[in-house]
């Protein structure tokens, strides 16, 4: 048996930026303990297992796991899982490509432009007050908080903000929250409409370098409070990233774009079920 094992740039059209991403494409699905201790090994903030489903011709399933666990839902690493089958040939070219996975069915469709829209569901927040201590684990004032169904969302004072926030990672990790999202309004020549960072040490990933996931709060967080559906968003993170939203309701359209770095086979030590 042979398994290949693909990093993917996500959120970025040139290498070494945006977020890396570990796919490994299978020919059924494995146990999770095996695919955990393999997300360990890459140590990359997700690394993504992508099966054909018995079954089931129109989707694929897709699990994602960090460093620490298993997740519910993540964007580059499904970014990433919908470039490679398109790339290696394994969904022709026009079709959607479909994912089974715990947030239910995600579906993503390539763009004349060649970038990656993918549907996701909307976390709209409510605004909520900020916990105890979080100004001083941030090294920050808060301007506003909202909780959504698994992060924190904070809203700080404009761009520089976001960009020199250096915060206390381990009183981030006592947050109630899968994760800490940190944003502001963009500048005004940056060509995006909002700016963000995220953490979540909880998860064994300190700051996620793209996180399409917080999109699907960000979109809606900021969709209510600039009057504006379509947005941009771009997370100031040290490779940085691009991100489109599109707030629809109950869904989130968020696009980018992903490049292949390099791909390696797992030694048979490596396979599932070797001693």
């Amino acid at each position: 048996m042979t398994i290949s094992i693909y990093q993917i740039d996500a959120f970025t059209a040139r290498a070494f930026a945006g977020n890396p991403a570990a796919v490994v494409p299978l020919d059924a699905p494995a146990d999770a303990d095996w695919m955990q201790s393999l997300a360990a090994e890459m140590n990359l903030s997700e690394t993504a297992f992508v099966w054909p489903r018995a079954g089931d011709d129109d989707a694929w399933g897709l699990r994602w796991f960090t460093p620490k666990r298993e997740v519910r839902l993540c964007g580059h690493a499904t970014l990433a899982s919908a470039h490679l089958l398109w790339e290696s040939g394994r969904i022709e070219p026009g079709r959607t490509a479909e994912f089974a996975t715990l947030s239910g069915r995600l579906r993503c469709r390539r763009r004349e432009d060649g970038a990656i829209a993918m549907d996701f569901p909307a976390r709209v927040p409510t605004l909520a007050a900020a916990p105890p201590g979080l100004d001083d684990a941030l090294g920050t004032a808060v301007v506003a908080c909202a909780v959504s169904s698994e992060d924190l969302l904070v809203e700080v004072a404009d761009t520089r903000t976001v960009r020199e926030l250096a915060p206390r990672i381990e009183r981030i990790g006592e947050l109630p929250a899968r994760g800490l999202i940190v944003t502001a309004t963009a500048d005004a020549d940056s060509g995006a409409d909002f700016v963000s960072r995220f953490f979540a040490p909880r998860y064994g990933v300190p700051e996620d370098p793209v996180t399409g996931s917080a999109h699907c709060v960000l979109a809606p967080y900021w969709g209510e409070k600039l009057g504006r559906l379509e947005l941009v968003g771009f997370q100031l993170s040290a490779r940085g990233g691009r991100v489109e939203v599109a707030w629809r309701g109950d869904r989130v359209e968020i696009a980018g774009r992903a490049l292949t770095i390099f791909r390696g086979e797992l030694a048979a030590a490596a396979l599932p079920g070797a001693d």
